[in-house]
């Protein structure tokens, strides 16, 4: 277990990181293009969850994340001597990001985003960090599932 606390802790430093630069360095919807017409550092704030949904609902977000931590601690600490690598990644991907966003709603009050992506002329929702490591975790954490029950 203490790996995937290592590795968590990796993950946020990295994503708080990046978001204390962006907040920093970046005014408020300022956007510096990287690759034209496909990627784009935007400094932007989020109230709610992914595309945007439940605006101004932080005490939800704030409750729901702890409720998650502690049932994916009990889920791993049962499991602590059945884990493989691959399971350390995952919980740890998932458990920091996670906690990045949990940070940003408990301090900032909002969640930083800054990577805005323009695919096939869509404009992808603005995300950060965190979100990439929740997301790829849980496609992990499917597979893991799916090898399981093969």
């Amino acid at each position: 277990m203490l790996y995937i606390f290592i590795f968590a802790l990796a993950f946020i430093l990295f994503d708080q990181g990046s978001k204390y630069y962006i907040v920093e360095k970046m005014t408020l919807g300022q956007s510096s293009e990287i690759i034209s017409n496909f990627f784009s550092i935007t400094s932007h704030r989020n109230r709610g969850a992914a595309w945007g949904i439940l605006q101004d609902s932080r005490l939800f977000f704030l409750a729901v994340t702890v409720l998650f931590l502690a049932i994916l601690l009990y889920y791993v600490y049962n499991r602590k001597n059945i884990l493989t690598k691959f399971d350390i990644l995952t919980f740890s991907l998932i458990m920091g990001g996670a906690i990045g966003n949990f940070i940003d709603r408990l301090i900032r009050h909002e969640v930083v985003d800054f990577l805005d992506f323009r695919i096939f002329s869509y404009d992808f929702p603005i995300f950060n960090l965190a979100d990439c490591y929740i997301c790829i975790g849980v496609v992990f954490l499917l597979i893991k599932i799916y090898k399981e029950e093969n």
